[in-house]
């Protein structure tokens, strides 16, 4: 099967969030997509994180995304269900300037309260969109990619390289390289290929074309 849309949306709650969960997709359409990527969260209320924004830029760049084409908001990390409305209001703003063909977020078996919010919100925002949810390792339970999308292993190290970027959460498991690469192994054997990024398939809007 082949899918396409020629305006894709990455959506994250957080810096580093869009790598972790389809890095290597992103890398594989950069070049052939209108590609928008927006955080909710620039989380610089924690001072131990200071960093993270200029290594956000870094880790964009290295999957071929352009500063331009990113926008990081200013929600506050873990509040998110405080601010579900306005989370709302933002993405229905996003959607009428936009108009993305696919919307990428965080999958629904994600437990992270600010996630949860982000696809929740995306959901509504987005409506007779199609959805697909990406797994960030560390909060989620119970994933499994129901979407696996080919990518190639030039993709897998430059998912690599974009998140060796942040040097802030080096010393994190999910982060490892061995780790990045296995996992998109894993997915491209559930397809028998050498490789692949699997998706929660939250919402598919298509047609049959014989």
């Amino acid at each position: 099967m082949r899918f396409y849309g020629s305006k894709v949306l990455f959506l994250g709650a957080h810096p580093d969030d869009i790598e972790l969960g389809c890095g290597a997709l992103l890398a594989h359409i950069a070049g052939h997509a209108e590609v928008l990527c927006v955080t909710l969260s620039d989380n610089q209320t924690n001072p131990a994180l200071g960093e993270v924004v200029d290594e956000h830029y870094r880790s964009m760049a290295e999957l071929g995304v352009p500063r331009e084409r990113i926008l990081l908001g200013s929600f506050e990390t873990r509040y998110f269900p405080r601010d579900r409305q306005e989370i709302l209001e933002f993405l229905y703003e996003l959607n009428r300037k936009h108009h993305p063909e696919i919307v990428f977020v965080h999958t629904q078996s994600d437990i992270h309260q600010d996630h949860g919010v982000a696809t929740m919100e995306a959901m509504r925002a987005f409506r007779g969109t199609t959805v697909l949810g990406f797994d960030v390792l560390r909060s989620s339970y119970g994933f499994f990619p129901q979407f696996l999308v080919e990518v190639k292993e030039a993709d897998v190290e430059k998912k690599v390289r974009a998140l060796q970027q942040y040097a802030t959460y080096c010393d994190k498991y999910y982060f490892d390289p061995d780790v990045i690469r296995s996992t998109l192994v894993r997915q491209g054997a559930l397809a028998e290929l050498p490789f692949a990024e699997g998706f929660e398939a939250i919402r598919i809007v298509g047609d049959f074309a014989p």
